[in-house]
């Protein structure tokens, strides 16, 4: 990450405020990225901040969200939004309305064919059960909200990657695959037609 905007110093040292906020862009996606830092000790002429800061607005989040079905993805939109504003619990709720919505709309078997896919995929991150049983949870254990397990960053940052990959596996692949045939189809189609009528 690149700094953008970061207060002035000499205004920080006469208002000694407890916390300060500073703005860098994300060096991959060029979105802005709002940090808060609070503050360990003033001098005359430098301000010492606390390593650790609280990230208050996250990058959006970047799907291919066409091949998603509608219901779905209106749903897996809020749900990022709550990931970006680092809403985790909020966020755990609505991957499981977004994994509920996918489940339908796969039909007969697919929270089968979508729960292989998250196997595979805690198989293939090498993530130990303890750590992916909250993801399970949420993703495919259908009960009262309040039964949700509670997330920290970790756990929602491993559910959003998880559920991305579910969501790739089962719709945007196929759909990306279906549209390169039919492309394929047409020029095959195409080029047949040329070469009957050239001969």
């Amino acid at each position: 990450m690149s700094p953008q905007a970061v207060p002035d110093p000499g205004r920080i040292i006469e208002t000694r405020p407890k916390h300060v906020g500073l703005v860098y862009q994300c060096d991959s996606c060029r979105a802005p990225v709002f940090l808060r830092f609070a503050i360990k000790s003033f001098d005359d002429d430098r301000v010492e901040l606390y390593r650790n800061f609280v990230e208050l607005e996250r990058p959006k989040e970047r799907f291919a969200f066409s091949y998603l079905p509608k219901h779905t993805d209106v749903l897996f939109r809020e749900a990022l939004s709550c990931y970006s504003g680092n809403n985790f619990n909020a966020f755990a709720s609505m991957c499981r309305r977004s994994a509920y919505s996918a489940f339908t709309a796969l039909g007969e078997g697919g929270k089968l064919r979508a729960f292989d896919e998250v196997m595979i995929a805690q198989d293939i991150a090498g993530i130990d059960d303890d750590s992916f049983a909250p993801i399970k949870e949420i993703l495919f254990e259908f009960g009262e909200e309040e039964e949700l397990p509670l997330l920290n960053r970790v756990q929602a940052g491993i559910l959003l990657e998880v559920l991305k990959d579910m969501f790739y596996q089962c719709f945007v692949r196929r759909g990306k695959l279906t549209r390169a045939l039919k492309v394929r189809r047409f020029f095959v189609q195409d080029g047949s037609g040329d070469l009957a009528s050239s001969a």
